[in-house]
């Protein structure tokens, strides 16, 4: 559906959080160089649990590689800098959802080329910003609502799945 394109992640637990979204979903994940782990890290599979398997994870060595990857797709660039809301733009199917490392964001230089596509999660003035794994599943789930959570299991499909084995 979407991929989740997550630039220099610091953090293991908020990869394999993300990842563990990215299984519910059907997004697919890519992680930019350098990370802030090694993708055999105990924590980072612990927080995925046993969804990794369900995962589609591609590592890119730099964004140029990444964008390249993903040439011709629509990007949005999440920062607390930006003056529109995550919720007052419309996301097509396969667009690049780009997130930041945890202590600093992306970069400012990024963030000028990209100003028409940058969006931002509103939250309480003098707060620095939102966990990176929340953001991403705020972020993921006004993308599938936009779209019909197509792909995803209704609530009935759900129940009858789980009552009916």
């Amino acid at each position: 559906m979407f991929h989740i394109l997550l630039v220099e992640p610091e953090i293991p637990q908020n990869t394999g959080n993300i990842a563990r979204t990215c299984a519910a979903t059907g997004c697919t994940l890519h992680l930019v160089k350098p990370l802030g782990f090694e993708i055999s890290d105990k924590y980072l599979r612990r927080a995925g649990l046993d969804y990794w398997s369900s995962v589609e994870v591609m590592v890119h060595e730099n964004f140029a590689e990444a964008q390249a990857a993903l040439e011709g797709l629509p990007f949005f660039f999440f920062t607390t800098k930006a003056e529109r809301a995550y919720t007052e733009v419309s996301y097509p199917a396969d667009s690049v959802l780009v997130f930041g490392k945890e202590t600093a964001g992306l970069d400012e230089e990024l963030l000028l080329r990209h100003r028409e596509t940058c969006v931002r999660i509103p939250m309480r003035e003098g707060l620095r910003s939102l966990n990176l794994s929340n953001s991403v599943a705020i972020a993921v789930y006004e993308g599938l609502r936009q779209n019909g959570f197509r792909g995803l299991c209704e609530r009935g499909e759900l129940h009858r799945h789980r009552w009916d084995d």
